[in-house]
């Protein structure tokens, strides 16, 4: 009895290793075929960009604008789409006097299996340039590059690292009261927050984007010359009247303003082509210093004329002197001021 007992007992414990493993086979089984029958995530195109800067043709501060000659190129695989056709400029500026040409009708084969196509964009950009340091100033010109079609799930833009820069430049540009920096090609993704009135969409739709920057700098030596070196000419000249004599107060007084409306002219031209902005340049705060300093020597002029034939000439030069030291400093103070927090 024992016995088949026992056989009864092994009998029993196999059966319910038996049903274990059924179970676990078919709880496997379903969990893969639900796997199976989930699509997968389709990935984004993956589509490589490159460009070359033919030519800066023109900058127009006024306006924050420059034209620009370049080719752009894409490879990708799905033949369903084309990226050259469906390109977008984002920054573009008259986009209607823009000229876009398809160096191949159709795209060609590349040796990886890839699409190749390749387009020259001539036109005018636009970008909204700092001018708070001007002329010490440096500017981007700014190439956004997105596609019109298809959003980040669908597309997405990648740098071409088969050559050794995915932006250059031509080394014979020449761009007057500029030098040309390296160029740099950043990607990154931007979201609108709009349907654009599509009743497919419940919410906004994101873009990937391309930004090709070509950095612009301004030679330091010759814009300071050409732009602080008239001032200080201004400057010396109204200083000279420090070192005449107070009773020749008709003489003194003229120097002073003809000063002053020199300045002002020189003001006038020396921004009038650069945009209107709400905010003060490095030029501006430069002049609003100089216009305070003619102003504190006419103001000196009347006080010292009126004591003149009260006090000696020499007690006057040295009055004169020390004035125009405190002044000078002053101005000195200033444009360390104005320069180190431009800076």
């Amino acid at each position: 009895m024992r016995l088949i007992r026992d056989v009864s007992d092994v009998i029993s414990n196999t059966s319910v290793l038996l049903l274990a493993v059924v179970v676990l086979c078919a709880g496997l089984s379903f969990s893969v075929f639900a796997q199976e029958a989930q699509p997968p995530a389709k990935e984004p195109e993956r589509v490589t960009i490159g460009i070359h800067v033919n030519d800066i043709q023109e900058i127009d501060l006024k306006t924050h604008s420059y034209r620009l000659d370049f080719y752009v190129w894409f490879r990708w695989k799905n033949p369903e789409m084309n990226p050259a056709k469906s390109v977008e400029f984002m920054n573009s500026f008259e986009p209607e006097n823009h000229v876009r040409t398809s160096l191949y009708e159709e795209p060609q084969k590349m040796p990886d299996g890839s699409l190749y196509m390749i387009i020259r964009e001539r036109g005018k950009f636009s970008s909204k340039f700092p001018l708070q340091q001007y002329p010490f100033d440096k500017q981007k010109l700014f190439i956004l590059v997105e596609d019109s079609v298809y959003g980040s799930d669908a597309l997405v833009y990648t740098p071409d690292k088969t050559t050794a820069s995915p932006i250059t430049i031509n080394k014979d540009i020449n761009v007057p009261g500029f030098e040309v920096g390296t160029p740099a090609l950043t990607m990154g993704m931007f979201f609108y927050d709009t349907t654009f009135g599509d009743l497919n969409f419940d919410g906004g739709t994101q873009y990937s984007r391309a930004y090709f920057t070509v950095p612009l700098e301004r030679p330091q030596l010759s814009m300071a010359v050409k732009i602080f070196l008239p001032i200080l000419l201004i400057l010396v000249c109204t200083a000279m009247v420090f070192f005449v004599h107070p009773v020749y107060v008709e003489g003194r007084l003229g120097v002073v303003i003809t000063a002053l409306l020199t300045l002002v002219a020189l003001q006038l031209t020396s921004t009038s082509s650069l945009p209107d902005v709400d905010y003060l340049l490095l030029t501006d705060k430069v002049y609003l210093l100089a216009y305070l300093f003619i102003i504190v020597t006419l103001w000196h002029v009347v006080r010292t004329s009126a004591r003149a034939k009260a006090e000696s000439f020499d007690r006057l030069l040295r009055s004169n002197i020390y004035a125009l030291l405190l002044v000078v400093a002053l101005l000195g103070a200033g444009c360390f001021v104005i320069f180190y927090t431009s800076f």
